[in-house]
């Protein structure tokens, strides 16, 4: 499939591992998920278009490039803030908007509860954050509820994925780039991700 993304970077492996690990504890959880989100991130965003700028050094005028997009950030909630943080440390000026999706437990679909998005769209490009892509129907959903808003161009970032996900994900929408840290074997039969690294939600708060 194209527009599948799975980073080979020494450090984000190194991170993912260190993430997996049942012993990890909520802190240091938090400061890898924030961590992953910006190396990640780094790797998404490599090609936004830019615009040609001039500046003033302290030396000389020179000529430099500045982001002609707009960007907005799209955590699903709740899982999905924790990676805010590390993207704004690259990218301070993004917008984030929430969508709030929960996963019935029962029949495994998404169901909405909470968006705030405004009337039109304020952005250019979309990164969707979540850290898990486990069956791709919130993933789905968030992608149907962006182009329906009437965003340009939308992209999926994040951390495991299972490929049931990617299938469904990239099947709904094969236009959006989907960019992960790792692509894992399977899903079990309660919907979770293996090996995985169990519900990134309630690791990050501890719940």
């Amino acid at each position: 499939m194209s527009n599948i993304f799975e980073s080979t970077h020494p450090l984000v492996k190194h991170k993912l591992t260190r993430m997996r690990d049942k012993a990890t504890k909520p802190k240091k959880f938090r400061e890898l998920v924030r961590e992953l989100g910006a190396l990640l991130t780094y790797e998404a965003t490599a090609d936004l278009a830019t615009r040609p700028v001039r500046i003033q050094t302290p030396m000389a005028e020179t000529s430099g490039e500045d982001l002609k997009e707009k960007i907005g950030l799209v955590p699903i909630l709740r899982a999905g803030l924790g990676m805010v943080e590390g993207v704004w440390e690259l990218m301070p000026s993004a917008e984030v908007w929430h969508i709030g999706l929960y996963r019935d437990e029962r029949t495994l679909k998404p169901v909405a509860y909470y968006n705030r998005l405004p009337v039109a769209p304020t952005v250019a490009v979309c990164l969707i954050l979540d850290p898990m892509l486990a069956t791709g129907g919130s993933a789905v959903a968030t992608v149907d509820i962006l182009k329906k808003w009437g965003v340009a161009k939308v992209k999926f970032v994040g951390l495991i994925a299972a490929p049931e996900g990617i299938e469904r994900l990239h099947s709904a929408h094969p236009d959006v780039p989907i960019h992960i840290a790792a692509i894992d074997d399977r899903l079990n039969e309660d919907g979770f991700i293996l090996p995985g690294l169990g519900d990134a939600g309630d690791r990050q708060f501890g719940t």
